[in-house]
């Protein structure tokens, strides 16, 4: 299996809503490095996994979407908390969009999985995988 491995970042506020989550439950920062792993089991036509140029502006593009914004005010999310592990699966779902919809190049199609990965921390990070 090949992959290719494109990073970002992003800084966001929110707030959580359950007493498991001590003062976090209050509003408060994260900044966000993004690692979304692309995946496929033969590179395409011109030796490559994905275009790492287009790879990187979608993951762009969405991540800007809630780049210094208050988590709390998006309606989509309403009545969930948006934990690190939430927003990795937000983040998989509009990029797999993004691949079906070939804003990643026609080989894209080829790829089979994608891993999002937010690192909240040096020490703490959450990953959604799934198949495309």
């Amino acid at each position: 299996m090949f992959s290719l491995n494109v990073r970002d970042h992003f800084m966001i506020a929110h707030s959580f809503s359950s007493e498991v989550f001590g003062p976090a439950q209050r509003c408060h920062g994260a900044t966000y490095v993004v690692d979304v792993t692309f995946k496929r089991p033969e590179l395409d036509h011109d030796d490559l996994v994905v275009d790492i140029g287009l790879a990187g502006s979608v993951l762009h593009e969405i991540l800007a979407e809630f780049n210094l914004t208050n988590l709390d005010e998006f309606e989509e999310f309403r009545g969930r908390n948006t934990t690190t592990e939430f927003m990795a699966h937000v983040i998989f779902e509009r990029l797999a969009k993004a691949v079906n919809g070939g804003r990643l190049g026609e080989a894209a199609k080829g790829l089979t999985a994608m891993t999002v990965t937010l690192h909240e921390s040096h020490v703490a990070w959450a990953s959604y995988e799934g198949a495309l």
